[in-house]
């Protein structure tokens, strides 16, 4: 299936590199970088928000404490947004009963704290292994995948250093794992594929890339199966022609997304490894794809938008349509994660915030989560929990219950910005008589980093004791 041609000049990107331990590292694109004073305040309310996503007010008699700041990291429905514009926010905490009571300030006063107290949240152990800076995670059972700049692709067996594989080239930008398949996606543009060996499991043999050599070499025969990438450089369709940002599974379908900073995303058939369709998607790198629920798939790009697309099934390909654009903003979009427990789509953006869209039938702007102090990197979303990791080095577990998000913890332990999380159900607290992210909705989670560590962390989507044995009511301060 032929692309559409590319439309207009190309749009300059920028590499957002943060500084960690003096070094460049780099991250997704952001787009266009901007001062203080050049960015636009949002207001609702009364209050605005500043560039690190805190709350601040114009009326001195709103203005919080600093503990209250602290806790600001709830998102009220959608009720309460501001009506104006085409994305109204429901700006975090103006609203929710969980703030709007005053036991909040005695149960949080460190959410850390309070979830280091619990057994059954906080950190399990470390995985190390000074290869490189882990850029991304693919978690199934107990086997755990990383991948790095240093090409190699680590893996994991009950959070013990198991076997290794090595790309020529490239640095591991994603993986997703699919039956007996693995797929990873490196800054090279190339999508490489892997299998388990049957007869000795710590070996790992490369079965090809995508596209395969021969689908290439039948559509460079074809002019018409040339486009434009840049200025007096063209590509096949079929092929990336930067890096590979991220990687998505709809298993259900067969399909593999891959979106890339050359503003498309590819549809590939997992049966037979052909590319089906190339969608030109944005006007700046694709950060984030995601294959979602009722044939829905979302794309996150640089230039601060989120987009929302269709796909039909064809007898030989597939079409995604436009459906609607769910954000535009200044700020690039920099993750995306889609709850398997309810209709809900998360958005992470370098200025720090997450925004969250609910309903299947017509998705509805919910409200806004913020907390963090730089970049939201990545997104991961089980049960009723979602979890934020940023470049400020921090992980926010965040409870959803009803249209209301509220901070169960802080995991804090990384000293390089978060890039990558994975998390699947806690067996042992299955075995318990838990339900492993059931009815106890228990989960192991994995965190990648910048400072070349992995962390693995045990979080709950019960709230911690202390804050269940707190009072209703609280006598104010003499």
């Amino acid at each position: 299936m032929r692309p559409r041609a590319f439309a207009g000049s190309q749009s300059v990107t920028l590499r957002h590199h943060l500084s960690s331990d003096n070094l460049l590292l780099d991250l997704p694109r952001i787009g266009h970088l901007q001062s203080s004073e050049q960015r636009s305040m949002r207001e609702d309310g009364g209050s605005s928000r500043s560039r690190n996503g805190n709350m601040q007010y114009s009326d001195p008699l709103m203005r919080p404490s600093a503990d209250d700041e602290e806790f600001l990291r709830h998102s009220s429905s959608s009720t309460t947004a501001s009506s104006s514009g085409d994305y109204p926010m429901a700006m975090s905490g103006e609203s929710s009963p969980f703030v709007m009571s005053p036991w909040h300030q005695s149960a949080l006063d460190n959410p850390l704290d309070v979830a280091g107290a619990t057994p059954r949240n906080g950190l399990i152990t470390s995985l190390v292994r000074e290869e490189g800076h882990i850029y991304s995670l693919a978690a199934v059972g107990d086997v755990l995948y990383t991948g790095s700049d240093s090409k190699n692709i680590r893996v994991w067996k009950n959070q013990k250093d198991f076997a290794g594989f090595k790309s020529s080239s490239g640095l591991v930008k994603s993986i997703v794992v699919a039956a007996d398949r693995i797929f990873t996606g490196h800054q090279d543009g190339k999508i490489r594929v892997w299998r388990v060996s049957p007869k000795n499991p710590t070996v790992h043999k490369r079965i090809g890339n995508l596209p395969r050599l021969k689908d290439v070499l039948r559509s460079s025969l074809k002019p018409s199966n040339y486009i434009e990438v840049r200025r007096h450089r063209s590509a096949l369709w079929i092929r990336h022609s930067d890096a590979i940002s991220c990687l998505s599974l709809d298993e259900k379908q067969g399909l593999l997304y891959s979106g890339s900073w050359d503003k498309t995303f590819k549809v590939w058939r997992i049966a037979d490894s052909r590319c089906l369709e190339s969608v030109i998607a944005h006007d700046d790198a694709v950060n984030s794809v995601v294959a979602a629920f009722g044939g829905l798939v979302f794309t996150g790009s640089a230039d601060g938008t989120v987009k929302v697309w269709r796909r039909e099934l064809l007898a030989k390909t597939t079409k995604h349509s436009p459906v609607r654009t769910l954000l535009k903003q200044e700020c690039a979009v920099t993750a995306l994660a889609v709850s398997p427990a309810a209709p809900l789509v998360y958005c992470g953006s370098s200025d720090g915030l997450v925004n969250f869209w609910e309903g299947e039938a017509q998705l509805a702007h919910g409200g806004v989560l913020s907390g963090h102090k730089m970049a939201v990197l990545c997104l991961v979303a089980a049960g009723n929990l979602l979890l934020s990791g940023s470049a400020d080095k921090n992980i926010y577990v965040w409870r959803r219950d009803g249209g209301v998000h509220c901070c169960l913890s802080v995991l804090s332990g990384h000293t390089g910005p978060v890039k990558c999380l994975a998390i699947v159900a806690d067996d042992e607290e299955e075995e318990v008589g838990g339900g492993g992210g059931g009815a106890a909705g228990s989960w192991i989670a994995y965190s990648g980093s910048l400072d070349k560590s992995v962390k693995v962390w045990r979080v709950s989507e019960q709230p911690p004791d202390a804050l269940l044995r707190a009072p209703m009511n609280v006598p104010a301060d003499p």
